[in-house]
């Protein structure tokens, strides 16, 4: 009878855990950019509008505080106003981060509670930057 008891309990545990959904981590790879379309572990490929994007994965803008001076650069024509020179670059200045989906890439995910969305959270590898001062 206490068997049978313990049997019931853990059934009904079980059926509570599965009805509320947990979350759940899981990944995926990047099919389109344009659209979105992310294919989650090999079995299914899913639309834009079941993703929700961080900032990891998004070309975004931020504000940053800048403090330095810029390289002697000169002109030319032999002129003084060509002269080689720098200028102070000061203040706070707005950048855009180059954070956005390739094709191709692997992202990890977690899937909402009721699993009709997936946060998108960051790439599996390292972004590999492509910037002009590197």
């Amino acid at each position: 009878m206490l068997n049978e008891l313990l049997q019931v309990i853990k059934s009904v545990a079980r059926d509570q855990y599965d009805a509320s959904k947990p979350s759940d981590v899981t990944f995926g790879t990047v099919i389109s950019v344009s659209p979105l379309e992310i294919n989650i572990d090999q079995r299914m490929t899913l639309p834009a509008e079941f993703f929700i994007l961080t900032k990891a994965v998004l070309d975004h803008y931020v504000d940053i505080t800048v403090s330095h001076v810029t390289e002697d650069r000169a002109g030319g024509g032999g002129y003084a106003e060509f002269a080689s020179h720098n200028h102070d670059y000061k203040g706070r200045k707005k950048i855009l981060v180059h954070n956005g989906l390739k094709t191709g890439e692997k992202v990890i995910l977690v899937q909402a509670q009721g699993g009709q969305k997936y946060v998108v959270l960051d790439r599996v590898f390292a972004h590999q930057a492509s910037g002009e001062w590197l």
